[in-house]
C-alpha cells in the first residue's frame, strides 16, 4: 500500500559509538532494492575485513514490506534486531544500516549489545540527511498572463510545490500536488483562471525539495 508520506535518508551518514573499548562504527546507505542493498554490505565487509563483526538491518519498499537483519556471530537477538527497531522506529523507508564492531576484550552482556549496536544505528541515522517525500502528480500548468496573481495566491494558500515557473505571454508552471488533494487543487486552478487554464497531468511519483531543488522518485 502506497504512503502519502515517506521518509527517506537522502543522503547516508556514518556514527561511532565506544562501549567498554569495543568499537561500534554505524554506516547508513540509502538503497531501494535487496540486491543493492546485499551489494553494500558486502562491500562494506571488505571495506570492514578485520573487524569481529558486521551486523545490519535494512528496510526496503515505501511500506517497509521488506525487513531484513542479521547477527552476524552475534548471540541470536543483540545486533541485527536491534539496528531493524531502530530504522522502523525512525519510519524510515529505503535505508540500510550496517553496524561494524571491533572487539575491545571486554563482554558486554545481552543488555549491553543491545544498547550499544542501537546507539551507534541512531549515530549513524542522526549524521544522516533524511527527508519527507510526498506521493503526488506532476502537473503543467499553461495560463493567461493576467492571471498570475491569483494563481500565486492559490500556489501560496494550499502549499503547492511549484518546481519552476516562467512568465511570457502566458504563465507556464510544473506543479507538484499530493494526490490527496489533486482533484481540488485541479478545481481551484481552473475556477481561478474562469476555465481558460490548461492543465497537463504527467506521472504520479514521490517528490521532495532538497536546497531549492525538485527530487523525483
Amino acid at each position: 500500500m502506497e504512503k502519502e508520506e515517506v521518509c527517506i535518508v537522502y543522503e547516508g551518514g556514518s556514527g561511532e559509538i565506544v562501549e567498554k573499548k569495543s568499537r561500534f562504527i554505524a554506516t547508513v546507505i540509502p538503497v531501494q532494492t535487496e540486491k543493492e542493498a546485499a551489494k553494500e554490505i558486502e562491500g562494506l565487509k571488505k571495506q570492514y575485513w578485520d573487524a569481529r563483526h558486521n551486523c545490519y538491518a535494512y528496510s526496503v519498499g515505501t511500506g517497509q514490506e521488506i525487513l531484513r537483519f542479521s547477527d552476524d556471530g552475534e548471540p541470536s537477538g543483540t545486533a541485527g534486531k536491534p539496528i531493524l527497531e531502530v530504522i522502523t522506529g525512525a519510519q524510515l523507508h529505503n535505508v540500510l544500516v550496517v553496524v561494524t564492531r571491533y572487539f575491545g576484550g571486554v563482554l558486554l552482556g545481552t543488555g549491553g549489545l543491545v544498547r550499544a549496536y542501537q546507539a551507534a544505528a541512531k549515530a549513524g541515522i542522526e549524521a544522516s540527511v533524511k527527508v519527507v517525500q510526498k506521493l503526488g502528480r506532476e502537473l503543467k500548468l499553461t495560463a493567461d498572463y493576467t492571471d498570475i496573481g491569483k494563481l500565486q495566491y492559490i500556489f501560496a494558500k494550499e502549499n503547492i510545490d511549484v518546481s519552476d515557473i516562467s512568465y511570457g505571454t502566458s504563465v507556464k508552471a510544473t506543479l507538484y500536488v499530493p494526490i490527496s488533494s489533486l482533484e481540488r487543487t485541479k478545481k481551484m486552478l481552473m475556477e481561478s483562471t474562469n476555465g481558460q487554464a490548461v492543465i497537463e497531468e504527467g506521472k504520479k511519483c514521490y517528490y521532495f525539495c532538497h536546497d531549492g531543488k525538485y527530487i523525483i522518485t
